[in-house]
């Protein structure tokens, strides 16, 4: 994917082209915007946009050298995250 825009590429996108794109299907992007793992997006009266630059720059985030690379895990997937920072609630362990 190049970071350089085409010209008459679009710069924003709804969600099943941002979706399509990244190589997701448009539940899974919902998803992410959901729980706020995913990228970007504005809202444009009552439509969800996504930048194509954004789109690009959370996909960056998920580059990876190799399995053993710290960094591993930038992009989280679409699932609730804040259950893991919290000890739980009835003091089980």
């Amino acid at each position: 994917m190049s970071a350089t825009p085409i010209a008459g590429a679009p710069r924003f996108v709804r969600t099943q082209q941002a979706a399509a794109y990244l190589g997701l299907s448009h539940r899974t992007l919902e998803k992410h915007r959901t729980y706020g793992t995913g990228p970007a997006y504005r809202k444009l009266g009552g439509r969800v946009v996504y930048a194509m630059e954004d789109l690009q720059a959370w996909a960056d985030r998920g580059a990876q050298v190799s399995t053993s690379d710290p960094g591993a895990g930038a992009v989280l997937p679409a699932k609730r995250h804040d259950a893991m920072a919290r000890p739980n609630a009835a003091g089980l362990a």
